[in-house]
Order: C-alpha cells, then structure tokens, then sequence
C-alpha cells in the first residue's frame, strides 16, 4: 500500500513540474502560435531567395551559387537549363533580336534589372486583361541559373499582370547586354522611358521594341493556356 502511494505522489509531483513549465513559458512569451510559426516560415522563405540573388549578384569567383554555362554550345544539353523554360529563344536570329532590343532599352533608361528590380516593378503593374499584343514591357529571363528557385516565381507573376516573357540560355550574355559586368539573370524591358525627357535612340528602340513584342507574344502563344 505504502509503495503505491509514493508511485502515485512521484507522478504527481511530475506532472505539477510539467504544468508549471509550460505556463512558465507562456508566460515568458516562448510558446508560438500556429500563426507566428507560419510567418517564420514564410519570412524564412523571402530571406532564402533575397540570399540566393545576392550570390548571384556577385562576381563568378566569389559567388557560392552554381551558375551552369549553357547556350554557348548548340551541342550543350538541355539538362543545363531550368525544365520550365519555355517560350525559349534557340535560333540565332531571335536571341540576336533580343539582346539588341536589351541593348537599345539599357541606353533609352527602360530597362530594369535583377530579380528584386523585375519583381518589384511587375508587382506596381495593375494586372489588366486587355491583349498582349500591346503590352507595356517585356521580361526576358536567363535558363542556366542554377537553383531554379531564384527565377521559378517570375513566370507566374508575369503572367497574373500579362507582361509577355521569353527565356535565352546564357545569363552572361543577358549581363553583357544589359550594359552591366555581372551576369544577369533576368531583365524586364519597359515600352517607355522611365524619365519624362525623351533621349538620343528612342525612336531607334519603339521600333526594335515593336518587332520583340511581336516575337514573343508568338512564341508565348505555344504556352500559354
């Protein structure tokens, strides 16, 4: 009998510690609610990807980002690139159309650059459902970036505010045009100048932009639904 009452009284004295410590840190603030933990998350999330892009800012010899080559080679294969790149720029003829219009938007001032620079400014965009075949800017995102994460919320939001995208295979090239030294992994072309003076080649550049806008709303016609 004797025994059975101090089994008892220790698993009394247990659970009373185990009450106590648990209102001792709710008390204390400790304990997370269900909400708080899924902001973490979420905020965990944002500073992964603004982490990601901040390697890929940096130059090829001090980034810890994998940055596959790809397009230099026709024989390359397709492995190098993101899987969900498509409308794809493959021949010749249209990635020359392409960087050559991110050339002219770069001396015109309508160009944005970089993942933060892009998102930011399609998330400013209204979303409209007027056609395409006008749009107010075009995205063009780089293929061989590697991982896939940094670029995979682009096409997406692009498509929520109806700005046509097309993807070319090397990043490098993407940089180069864009006047910068770094690689870049994506560019957003705006129809016009972000100043309100007009400057020396935009008329040079309304035109190379019409005929981009024609070949990637084209192209994008292969995917969208």
């Amino acid at each position: 009998m004797a025994k059975d009452l101090e089994e008892k009284k220790l698993k009394k004295d247990k659970k009373d510690k185990k009450e106590k410590k648990e209102k001792r840190a709710e008390t204390d603030g400790v304990s997370k609610t269900k909400k708080e933990k899924k902001e973490k998350k979420i905020k965990g999330d944002v500073d992964m990807v603004d982490a990601l892009e901040a390697e890929l800012e940096k130059e090829p010899e001090v980034s810890m980002v994998k940055v596959v080559n790809g397009g230099e080679d026709e024989d390359e294969p397709r492995g190098a690139l993101v899987p969900f790149a498509f409308p794809l720029a493959e021949n010749d003829k249209e990635v020359k159309k392409i960087l050559k219009t991110v050339k002219k938007s770069a001396k015109s001032k309508t160009l944005r650059r970089g993942v933060k620079e892009v998102v930011k400014a399609l998330r400013k965009s209204a979303a409209s459902d007027a056609s395409l075949s006008n749009p107010s800017a075009i995205v063009v995102i780089a293929a061989d970036i590697s991982p896939m994460d940094v670029i995979a919320h682009i096409p997406v939001l692009c498509e929520d505010h109806n700005v046509p995208y097309i993807y070319i295979k090397s990043r490098a090239q993407l940089g180069e045009a864009s006047a910068t030294k770094r690689p870049t992994s994506v560019v957003m072309i705006g129809k016009e100048r972000m100043g309100k003076k007009a400057g020396e080649g935009d008329a040079e550049f309304a035109e190379a932009y019409a005929e981009l806008s024609k070949l990637v709303v084209k192209a994008g016609k292969t995917v969208r639904k």
